[in-house]
């Protein structure tokens, strides 16, 4: 039996979708086990250019099945909407290939109007949210004011519960906003809708997965966002509502017993980010524009331009440790290719002196970088699928950052499609 976990070492948008796309020929099922539309996994195959927010990068996958656990943000319409833009493409999605655990918690149209609305109050001091409703849905599971799934097949039971709820989140929407409040009406039309929808996906996805488990069958685990925006370790409070890290997988999946055998840790061979807080190897003006358009740095959910900058050694390494990553997939590397040379943050300096470590959240942003140069490869390098098919300089850059952050690179991408990737 082999489990593994695909997670992000920094800021997010690392690439895991498209090496979960790769590795899924490996596995018989994936799972996503926290976060929810927020996410943006981009995808490229035989069947076109995805980006995922909510369906398992796995769903491309002829005889894999695909898992959405109870930890995820469970948004019935984004799902669907997901769903049928993907099977116009010519994928087959069915209950054999994709289930929902009953006990994922519904995120509801007025999480999403909260999160816009607490956005525009805190103004200069938002936290860069996507306003997909993550941060109030989660804060209404943990508060226990939310409508399970598996509530979908019990609708006599399901109104008298989405009642209570209604009366109470009315109270903030009115009084803490002024905001206009939602109707039982409304509420119960857009659950028979979307949540009808996907109603036949619902099942005990915990006990598939035991079954599994007992089989012998490989589970990949897939995450959203990476390390840095975990919400117990990442750059707090400019994180998510959930824990992307690998420790949390087999809480959020379902499968409390899981042993992972592998941790597939992602990181670009430069920086990204969406969203605000601390961006310590941040670049601007011409360098951050140049770096932006090579690689394509949009956000895929929401289309902003990503903030962008060298890789920061310090940032990866600490990533690395918190995944407890056994080994990594280095993505982007043929961005790199227009470069002269290659800038690398090797270390901070704070308060006057040098560290590699990487700081609390409320000094990170004191924190300025220490770069060094390695010499660019100025050539194209998306054709190569060997590892001596690369040029010196760009397994030189390879090797420097595999010693420094401590962990072996597996993988190397060297372009968007599915088989632009070195196995090392």
């Amino acid at each position: 039996m082999s489990n593994c976990a695909i997670v992000g070492i920094n800021w997010g948008d690392e690439g895991k979708g498209r090496m979960v796309d790769l590795v899924t020929a490996d596995y018989d099922v994936v799972v996503r086990y926290q976060g929810g539309g927020n996410a943006g996994h981009t995808v490229v195959n035989e069947f076109g250019k995805f980006a995922l927010h909510l369906l398992p990068s796995g769903i491309f996958r002829k005889g894999v099945v695909n898992i959405l656990g109870n930890g995820v943000a469970l948004d019935c319409e984004s799902l669907w909407t997901e769903m049928s833009d993907v099977m116009d493409q010519g994928v087959a999605i069915t209950p054999e290939n994709l289930k929902i655990s009953d006990r994922a918690s519904l995120l509801l149209p007025w999480h999403r109007d909260l999160d816009s609305l607490e956005e525009a109050r805190l103004a200069d001091k938002k936290y860069g949210s996507t306003k997909q409703g993550i941060a109030p849905f989660y804060s209404d599971k943990y508060q226990k004011k939310t409508i399970m799934a598996g509530e979908l097949l019990y609708p006599e039971k399901l109104w008298d519960h989405l009642a209570g709820i209604l009366e109470w989140k009315n109270l903030t929407l009115e009084r803490v906003y002024g905001a206009k409040p939602y109707t039982m009406d409304q509420l119960k039309a857009w659950i028979q809708d979307f949540g009808g929808k996907i109603r036949p996906y619902v099942c005990d996805t915990s006990r598939y997965l035991r079954q599994a488990q007992a089989e012998g069958k490989r589970i990949l685990f897939e995450a959203q966002l990476g390390s840095l925006r975990d919400l117990d370790y990442g750059i707090y409070p400019y994180t998510t509502s959930s824990n992307p890290i690998a420790a949390y997988a087999p809480v959020g999946s379902g499968l409390p017993t899981a042993r992972l055998d592998r941790i597939v840790g992602v990181v670009k061979a430069y920086s990204s980010c969406v969203g605000e807080g601390p961006f310590t190897c941040e670049w601007f003006g011409e360098a951050a524009d140049k770096l932006r358009e090579a690689g394509g740095e949009y956000g895929a959910k929401t289309g902003r331009p990503r903030r962008v900058g060298p890789i920061d050694l310090v940032a990866t390494r600490y990533g690395v440790e918190i995944q407890g990553a056994t080994e990594i997939a280095l993505t982007k590397l043929d961005v790199l290719s227009y470069l002269d040379r290659i800038p690398v943050c090797v270390r901070y300096r704070l308060d006057g002196q040098p560290t590699e470590s990487f700081p609390f959240p409320t000094a990170l942003g004191k924190a300025l970088p220490e770069i060094e140069y390695l010499p660019g490869w100025k050539q194209d390098i998306s054709s190569a699928r060997r590892w001596e098919d690369l040029p010196r300089q760009a397994q030189e850059y390879v090797g420097h950052v595999e010693r420094a952050i401590g962990c072996p690179i597996a993988y190397i991408s060297v372009g968007p499609e599915r088989d632009s990737v070195i196995r090392v």
